[in-house]
């Protein structure tokens, strides 16, 4: 059977309707956005998200790390490997409990935190929306995980 030659006005399968589409391009978008933020930093964006997490409280543990970035353990362990090879962060023993990764911030990684303040307002500036869109659409993308964590995966 051929495809039809004009898509219907209300096709449920029209890619620009899709949100999946629209998550994943201004994902992609707004990491763009960071890079040359963040390259003269020596940073990747995965990398920023873990020093955020960091900079709000340190140490934390390897587990809580993952869970507040909500990134499995194979995914955060070589973030971890490589920010401490750049000298900004420490991972360690706990030594209440040996079987727990302690991480914590370097000097260097402390220090950082102040280049690092000039990001939000810059990335602010580039995309030209008010803090008030910005804030709207932080506070649906949170409905959107919430809710999307309550579905059981097929």
């Amino acid at each position: 059977m051929a495809a039809p030659d004009v898509v219907p006005a209300e096709d449920p399968l029209a890619l620009d309707r899709q949100v999946c589409f629209a998550l994943a391009v201004a994902s992609r978008s707004v990491n763009a956005i960071y890079r040359p933020l963040l390259d003269p930093l020596g940073l990747t964006h995965p990398q920023y998200l873990v020093l955020l997490a960091l900079w709000e409280r340190a140490p934390r543990s390897g587990r809580e790390l993952s869970e507040v970035l909500q990134l499995d353990p194979g995914t955060l362990s070589p973030l971890l490997k490589r920010l401490e090879a750049a000298g900004l962060v420490r991972r360690e023993r706990d030594h209440r409990d040996e079987r727990m990764l302690a991480v914590t911030l370097t000097e260097a990684g402390v220090a950082l935190r102040t280049q690092a303040e000039r990001i939000p307002p810059a990335v602010v500036a580039r995309l030209g929306m008010e803090i008030s869109e910005l804030e709207q659409l932080h506070a649906s993308l949170t409905r959107v995980i919430a809710a999307a964590r309550t579905v059981d995966p097929v």
